[in-house]
C-alpha cells in the first residue's frame, strides 16, 4: 500500500541561488480571502465572520517568513490585507466588496510589484455571483498590471475556474486530507514564486511565467470520500512528488473540488505548471485519467451510517470507548450552519439516554439566546431553552432541552461563552458562536474528559488527528445539513454537464489538458 506523506516531509528545500538576470530582491505583495462556503446553507457570512490581517499581522501569520527565515530575506515583502473565515454560508455581497477593494487599493497604493502571494482558499461563495474567486483573481491582476508574477496556494476542496486559472501563474493545493499540510503548501507557493523571480530570465516577464496544463475533470465529491488517508486518493496524491522531481516540471496539484456548492465551476482539477511543454501536458492528462478511471472507487473514510444506527453500534454493551460519531451534516468546518438541531433532538428522544449512567458528549449547537439564559440560570439550576435551528431550521427547528447547567465557560476567542446542559446522559454543548472542535482541550476547558466519555458526537466529516487518536471506535452518521454527505439529495442544478455521481451520461470525457502562458495564448496539447 503506498505510504501517505508526512508533514514534515513535503516541505520545499532550500532556496537556489539568484541567477544572472534574476531578481535578487524583488517585492512582492500579499493578501487573499479564505473561506468554504456551503451554498446550501442559509447561513450568510458577513463581518463578523472574518479574521482580517493587515501588515505585520498578516506577515507573522506566516511563519517561513519570520524574522531570519530564508524565505524572509528572499524578497521585500509587503504585506496588505487578508480575510479568514471558518466555513460557512455565502458570503454577503457587502463583506464581500469591501475585502475586495481593501486588497485592490493596497495594490495600487503600495506597489509597483515584482510578484504576488495570493492567498485564498478556492470555495468561496459570494451571494449573487458564480466565481468569486475568479472575480477576485481578475481585479487582482488588473491592479497589478501584466506582468508580475502571481502564486496562489489554495485548499484542495477549492475549485480552479476558467478565470483564476488565466488571472494567475502558479496554482497549488494542498496534498494532504485532512490538511495536516497546509502551512507545507502555502510555502510551496511562495518557494516557487522566489524560483522563478531569481532564475536567469533577464527582463522578459514572460519567461518567468511557467507554462500551465490544466484539465477539468468531471467529478465532484465529498472530502469524506477522498480523503488520503485511504485509496485511491492515497495513491493518487502520492503520486504528485514524483512528477513535480521531472525535469521541466514546477509542481503538480489535484483539486478534489467544493461539493456544496452549486457552482459551474466546481468539479475536479489537475494542473500541472513548469517549461516543458511536453512533459507537463503528459502528466496533466495521466493525473486526470487516474482520477477519473477511479471515481468509483472513491468511497468513505470511515464506516457510515444513519444516526440511530450509528448510536445502537455505540451503545453496544461491547463497544469500544470512546466511541466517536461524525454528525457530518452539519460540519462547520466543511460550511454547515453549525445550529442543525437535529442530532441533539433525537439524543434527548432516546430512553436508552434518558439516566445519567453513561455519558454522551454532543458538540456543538450554537445559539446565543439559549446561552444567555444558561448563564442567567447559572451552574446548578435546571433550565429549559430552546436550541438551535435558528439559522438553518433542518427537519426539526429548535430543539427543547431542559437539564442542569454543568458548567459556563467565557472568553473563548472562536465560541465566545459556552455552557453545557446535562440531561441523563446527554451533555449538550451550545456557544455563544459557531466552533468547530477538533482538539480534546475544546473539550476540557468545559469541564468535559472525552476519554472517559462513552461517546463523543462531533459536527465533523473525517476526524482531524487529535479526535482520530481518541476514537477507539468511529461512525460517520449521515446527518441533514447544509453539508449532508448524500450529495444527491442535496438537489443541485447548476454543474456542468457530465459531472459524476450527478450525471452518468458521459464514459469518455475530454481529458486533454490545455496549455497555457498567459491568457488569451491557449494551444491544445
Amino acid at each position: 500500500m503506498t505510504s501517505r506523506p508526512e508533514p514534515d516531509s513535503v516541505w520545499k528545500g532550500p532556496l537556489g541561488p539568484v541567477h544572472e538576470g534574476g531578481l535578487s530582491r524583488p517585492r512582492i505583495g500579499i493578501g487573499g480571502i479564505s473561506i468554504e462556503s456551503s451554498t446550501f446553507s442559509p447561513h450568510i457570512s458577513g463581518d463578523e465572520a472574518f479574521t482580517v490581517r493587515a501588515g505585520e499581522d498578516l506577515l507573522a501569520y506566516y511563519p517561513f517568513l519570520a524574522e531570519g527565515e530564508p524565505l524572509r530575506q528572499a524578497a521585500d515583502w509587503v504585506p496588505l490585507t487578508h480575510g479568514r473565515s471558518l466555513p460557512g454560508g455565502a458570503v454577503a455581497p457587502e463583506t464581500y466588496a469591501r475585502m475586495k477593494q481593501a486588497i485592490v487599493d493596497g495594490i495600487r497604493e503600495h506597489g509597483p510589484f515584482d510578484a504576488f502571494f495570493f492567498d485564498i482558499h478556492g470555495a468561496m461563495s459570494v451571494v449573487g455571483m458564480d466565481d468569486a474567486e475568479g472575480d477576485l483573481a481578475v481585479a487582482v491582476r488588473d491592479a497589478l498590471g501584466p506582468d508580475a508574477l502571481v502564486s496562489t496556494s489554495m485548499d484542495l476542496h477549492g475549485n480552479v475556474s476558467d478565470a483564476l486559472f488565466d488571472a494567475v501563474d502558479l496554482l497549488t493545493c494542498y496534498r494532504m486530507a485532512p490538511h495536516e499540510d497546509w502551512l507545507n503548501t502555502k510555502q510551496r507557493a511562495v518557494h516557487n514564486l522566489l524560483e522563478r523571480l531569481r532564475a536567469p530570465y533577464g527582463s522578459d516577464p514572460d519567461a518567468r511565467r511557467p507554462l500551465k496544463a490544466w484539465v477539468r475533470v468531471p467529478v465532484l465529491l465529498p472530502g469524506e470520500k477522498t480523503s488520503t488517508r485511504i485509496e485511491p486518493a492515497r495513491s493518487l496524491y502520492a503520486m504528485l512528488p514524483d512528477v513535480e522531481e521531472l525535469d521541466g516540471v514546477v509542481d503538480a496539484a489535484i483539486w478534489v473540488g467544493y461539493a456544496w456548492a452549486d457552482e459551474p465551476r466546481c468539479h475536479a482539477t489537475v494542473i500541472v505548471t513548469g517549461d516543458d511543454r511536453a512533459t507537463i501536458a503528459r502528466e496533466a492528462e495521466r493525473l486526470a485519467r487516474r482520477y477519473w478511471d477511479a471515481r468509483a472507487e472513491f468511497a468513505f473514510v470511515g464506516p457510515t451510517a444513519s444516526l440511530d444506527a450509528a448510536l445502537d453500534v455505540a451503545l453496544a454493551p461491547n463497544a469500544p470507548r470512546p466511541y466517536v460519531i461524525s454528525d457530518s451534516g452539519d460540519n462547520p468546518t466543511a460550511g454547515g450552519a453549525g445550529d442543525v438541531s437535529w442530532t441533539l433532538g433525537r439524543l434527548l428522544e432516546r430512553e436508552d439516554l434518558a439516566d445519567g449512567s453513561r455519558t454522551v458528549i454532543a458538540a456543538s449547537v450554537f445559539d446565543p439566546a439559549a446561552v444567555d439564559e444558561a448563564v442567567a440560570a447559572g451552574v446548578g439550576a435546571t433550565v429549559t431553552v430552546h436550541v438551535g435551528g435558528r439559522v438553518d431550521p433542518g427537519p426539526r427547528g429548535p430543539v427543547e432541552l431542559t437539564g442542569e447547567v454543568v458548567s459556563v465557560t467565557s472568553g473563548d476567542p472562536v465560541a465566545g461563552t459556552q455552557v453545557v446542559v446535562r440531561r441523563g446522559a446527554v451533555h449538550a454543548v451550545v456557544t455563544e458562536r459557531r466552533k468547530p472542535f477538533h482538539h480534546l482541550d475544546d473539550f476540557r476547558m468545559l469541564g468535559l474528559e472525552p476519554e472517559a466519555a462513552d461517546i463523543v458526537i462531533v459536527k465533523i466529516g473525517y476526524l482531524e488527528p487529535e479526535l482520530y487518536d481518541l476514537a477507539a471506535g468511529w461512525t460517520i452518521a449521515l446527518t441533514p445539513g447544509g453539508v449532508d454527505q448524500d450529495l444527491l439529495r442535496l438537489g443541485h442544478a447548476r454543474l456542468r454537464p457530465g459531472v459524476y455521481p450527478f450525471d452518468t451520461s458521459d464514459e469518455h470525457p475530454d481529458l486533454a489538458p490545455v496549455v497555457t502562458r498567459r491568457q488569451g495564448t491557449e494551444v491544445r496539447a
